[in-house]
């Protein structure tokens, strides 16, 4: 691996996995960021790695829906490998919006494969990165395996399952090196505050409201960024091609539960008037929400020695404390379509 393409490498995980490549493993090569800077979208993530890395580190503003543009991009840097990461990601989202998902989930995800496909030869790998979304709910029991039947229920699962059948496919029509991952939820540092824990956290600290889907029973397995960041690392220099790796935190949390730890978190580290519990407000459940997530995650595990190094409670605290010290970057964020989004999807309780 010489010149790895990470697209979507501003956003939450993208910018904790080039962040990791940097500071945790010997990958010696060039790492080009390519990012359309959406609403998630943030150089800032990035902004100590660019400064500290100029020969290494490459920023290209551009779109994987752009076929042309990205292919002038994939051609200036002799891209030999890629991790996929971009892809617009919010349930809530696609399901007011359901195109731009199937334009970017699964129309980039073609166009990198076209390429992948046209320059097979210098390909090293092609790393895609998906969700445990696709495999759609569980009951009380059972757990995901890379064996289990797709069932997406959202528009951004079902943007997520096809893309992750066209990169398979890719694999058995024309050879192209590839590995999958289908992660569960992640948390921790950079994450934009749309998202259940930092919208929790920072509407906890300023005594806001605490809007909760349904009664809150609704279960996911929580993952560490940064754990997940080393499992794909892992992936990419120990997977088998063709093969498909599920990641998961071994932390099955119901959403009510996920709260409360935020709230009692803060009440021990910034105590306030009143208990944060007090905040929590049940609002009208979203449609399609699925009930439960879990994964095995035995076969990366067995196979490739990996397993999470951080349990909910350590890295949740982290989390908490991350979004607690870094302040200007969340009024940076907040200074764009954030704001007006929230407004949309919680009324008053982003207020």
């Amino acid at each position: 691996m010489n010149n790895m393409l990470v697209t979507g490498g501003s956003g939450f995980i993208g910018s904790n996995f080039i962040r990791f490549i940097f500071e945790k493993t010997d990958f010696a090569g060039k790492i080009i960021n390519l990012d359309s800077l959406t609403y998630a979208g943030n150089p800032d993530n990035l902004r100590d790695i660019a400064a500290s890395h100029p020969d290494r580190y490459v920023f290209e503003h551009g779109d994987i829906c752009n076929a042309e543009q990205l292919e002038e991009i994939y051609e200036k840097h002799q891209i030999d490998t890629i991790c996929h990461f971009a892809a617009e990601s919010h349930v809530d989202r696609s399901i007011l919006g359901p195109g731009a998902f199937v334009q970017t989930n699964v129309i980039g995800t073609f166009n990198l494969l076209e390429l992948a496909r046209a320059t097979k030869d210098r390909l090293v790998l092609f790393h895609h990165v998906s969700t445990d979304e696709v495999f759609g709910s569980l009951g009380d029991d059972g757990l995901f395996r890379e064996d289990t039947a797709y069932s997406p229920i959202s528009p951004y699962s079902a943007s997520k399952a096809a893309s992750d059948h066209f990169v398979r496919a890719y694999h058995e029509t024309y050879g192209i090196p590839i590995t999958i991952s289908n992660c569960s939820n992640n948390y921790g540092p950079y994450q934009f505050p749309e998202k259940l824990i930092p919208l929790m956290i920072l509407n906890a600290e300023a005594g806001k409201q605490l809007p909760v889907y349904g009664d809150g029973s609704n279960i996911r397995d929580w993952l560490y960024v940064e754990d997940h960041c080393d499992a794909i690392w892992t992936i990419m220099t120990k997977g088998k091609h063709g093969r498909t790796y599920n990641v998961g935190g071994d932390n099955e949390l119901p959403n009510l539960e996920v709260v409360h730890q935020i709230c009692d978190i803060l009440d021990r580290i910034r105590p306030a008037d009143k208990k944060r519990r007090d905040l929590i407000t049940f609002v009208k459940d979203r449609p399609g929400h699925d009930w439960r997530y879990a994964i095995d995650f035995s076969r990366i595990k067995d196979e490739l020695g990996w397993e999470p190094k951080e349990t909910f409670q350590t890295g949740f605290e982290k989390t908490v404390r991350w979004y607690l010290d870094n302040t200007e970057w969340i009024e940076r964020i907040r200074s764009g379509t954030y704001n007006e989004w929230l407004k949309q999807q919680y009324g008053e309780f982003s207020k």
